[in-house]
This record gives structure tokens, C-alpha cells and sequence, in this order.
């Protein structure tokens, strides 16, 4: 199994080091033959902290098919988070995932890219909850976004949740997802979770 880990201008490295993290112990610890690409716009993404990342792959380079999942980090819009997340070739590479039925996790407000993309009319979702919840406003005003306010919420396919805090969760889901629930039990234990 390959997960496509998607790092957009000013990703957050905690919400980013979650999915390297767990898919790394269920392939060393389980045995799970699951492997994480990383993928940017540029072959360094520098994150929402100014951290730069190198990248295994570009956008350009990447073949939905390939793939059995992909997972988002959100990040700050200050430092210019929206900038990839709402281009078009995220947006066509998040369709092309979606018409595959293939798992899509996020965490925080990369829920927006989902959104922008248009897969998540008629789906219920989260984003950042804080700050009375502004983000969850600006959500649920895409056309058939239910938003639900609650840390993770997966519907059907899809993965999105509330705030870093989550990301973990958001992992821990997807492997579930990818494997069982007794897999992940045991990833989650060996992990002290």
C-alpha cells in the first residue's frame, strides 16, 4: 500500500510527522506493507514554522492510480497555507483520488482543499473549531458541506478533523482504514497511545 502525503505551502510538520510516524511503526512493528511518499508543489516545501521538507516527489509527478490513499496536513494561512490548497492542481489531484474511491484523510483546515475540489458536497466534515469556530462557518458555507462539530469525522471515504491535536487520530484512522482495527489496536499500544 502507498500513501501520498500531500505538503502544501506552510504545512504544519506536527500534522505532517503524524502519518510518517504511524504508517512506520504498522510497517516495522505489524509488518504492513504500507509506504509514505512524500509530495509537494516544489521538491522543498517549506512548512507553516519556516522548516524546509524535502519532498520524494512533485505534484507534476504523481499518478492517482499509484496510490491507496492520501493524507493532507493543514496549515496557516498567514504564511500562505491557501496558496496551494486552492490550486487547481491540487484540486484536480484530490478529484482524481476521489473518483477512485480512495481514502482521504486531512487534518485541520486542509479540509478547505477538499472542499474547493468539490468532494465534499453532500459529505459531512470538520475543520479548526477554535476562535468560535470561524472556520467551521466559512466551511459549511461550500455548497452541501455538512459540518459537524466534533474532532474527527469520516464519511464514507473521507478523513477530516478539528485542529492539530487530531492528527494522530486522523492517522490512527487511516491505518485502520488501510488495515483493520486490530492492526492499529496494537500499532497504537506498541506507540503508548
Amino acid at each position: 500500500m502507498k500513501v501520498l502525503l500531500l505538503c502544501l505551502k506552510a504545512f504544519e510538520t506536527m500534522e505532517f510527522s503524524v502519518f510518517v510516524d504511524v504508517m512506520g511503526w504498522a510497517r516495522d512493528e505489524a509488518k504492513c506493507d504500507i509506504k509514505v511518499v512524500t509530495c509537494g508543489f516544489q521538491k522543498t516545501v517549506t512548512s507553516t514554522f519556516r522548516i524546509p521538507i524535502m519532498m520524494d516527489v512533485t505534484i507534476d509527478e504523481v499518478c492517482a492510480d499509484d496510490y491507496d490513499a492520501l493524507a493532507i496536513p493543514g496549515g496557516f494561512q498567514e504564511y500562505g497555507f491557501r496558496e496551494e490548497t486552492f490550486h487547481e492542481k491540487t484540486c484536480e489531484l484530490i478529484g482524481k483520488f476521489n473518483e477512485q474511491n480512495k481514502l482521504i484523510a486531512t487534518v485541520c483546515v486542509a479540509a478547505f482543499a477538499l472542499a474547493e475540489s468539490g468532494i465534499l458536497k453532500g459529505k459531512k466534515a470538520t475543520t479548526y473549531h477554535m476562535r468560535d469556530g470561524e472556520r467551521q462557518k466559512e466551511l459549511a458555507q461550500y455548497d452541501g458541506v455538512t459540518v459537524i462539530d466534533e474532532p474527527v469525522v469520516t464519511d464514507g471515504n473521507i478523513i477530516t478533523s478539528y485542529c492539530p491535536e487530531t492528527a494522530v487520530k486522523v492517522a490512527f484512522k487511516l491505518l485502520e482504514m488501510l488495515t483493520d482495527k486490530k492492526v492499529t489496536q496494537y500499532i497504537k499500544v506498541m506507540m503508548g497511545y
